[in-house]
């Protein structure tokens, strides 16, 4: 038996799937657009990044990475990786550190530990769409790198759609990841 639904008045958005996005990217239905996510079931169009935005990500890439390696645990930091975190969302953070590494696929979301955005452009986006949906999938710790600011907003213990714990480090103090135990990062290069 068919199910009745009750009547809808109001225009209601579709929201794709993981599933639906990574085929539809797999016929090739964004390559117009260069790089795309997946935030809550819509799709966003990433801009070019511009110098600031690129250098400083490139820098703290290099810090994390250096940082990570000396500690010999296995946590590797990736740049413009794409998280699979079912069932709507794709995101494609500036850095995300991950136990996984390696292999096919997407980077699965149980291997993420950190994941840093760097916000030249995009800070209300970061805070406003980005932080409540790593909030809700579990992420433990979120950076965002406020350009503009010259600030890190360090989040971490996530609640429902939020992070119950936050601290700003200002470019020059040094950094340290409250979920990786002994990760500190000097920012004076940023």
């Amino acid at each position: 038996m068919t199910e009745m639904l009750p009547l809808n008045n109001a225009h209601l958005p579709v929201r794709l799937r993981l599933e639906d996005y990574l085929r539809l990217d797999d016929a090739g239905a964004f390559a117009d657009y260069r790089k795309t996510e997946l935030i809550d079931g819509e799709i966003f169009f990433m801009n070019a990044q511009h110098r600031p935005h690129a250098v400083i990500k490139s820098r703290l890439h290099v810090l994390l990475a250096a940082a990570l390696a000396a500690q010999g645990k296995g946590w590797e930091a990736i740049v413009e990786g794409s998280i699979a975190i079912p069932p709507q969302n794709s995101p494609e953070p500036d850095i995300v550190v991950t136990s996984e590494p390696d292999g096919k696929g997407l980077i699965p979301l149980d291997s993420v530990k950190l994941i840093v955005e760097v916000s030249d452009a995009t800070l209300a986006f970061d805070m406003k769409r980005k932080l409540p949906m790593y909030a809700r999938n579990g992420i433990p710790e979120y950076w965002i790198v406020d350009v503009e600011a010259g600030v890190i907003h360090q989040l971490w213990a996530p609640q429902g759609e939020a992070y119950s714990e936050r601290h700003e480090t200002a470019f020059g103090q040094p950094i340290a990841a409250t979920t990786i135990p002994g990760l500190e990062v000097e920012t004076a290069k940023l």
